[in-house]
């Protein structure tokens, strides 16, 4: 369960990414994969490689997938504004 509430709160603020130029490597789909992928390892990395169950979910986890999500898109964000994406 808690790996469902991670990538919906990189779904969530995947959204925001309208308000920024698209540099994204990969586009809007790199930034949504980097969204998710993001949250799910950051929040695996902190939890030591497992999900915690229905008991254990939380508004806590939710905000857990925040930092790994911002990291992620951060990373697809920068790859592609060094490779010379130019905004559409």
């Amino acid at each position: 369960m808690g790996a469902l509430v991670w990538v919906m709160m990189g779904l969530a603020l995947w959204h925001f990414t309208v308000f920024v130029p698209d540099r994204f490597a990969g586009g809007i789909v790199g930034a949504f994969m980097g969204a998710l992928l993001g949250a799910l390892l950051f929040g695996l990395a902190i939890h030591g490689l497992s999900v915690p169950g229905q008991e254990d979910t939380d508004l806590l986890t939710a905000l857990e997938g925040v930092p790994g999500a911002l990291l992620g898109m951060a990373v697809v964000y920068l790859y592609g504004a060094s490779r010379g994406n130019e905004p559409v």
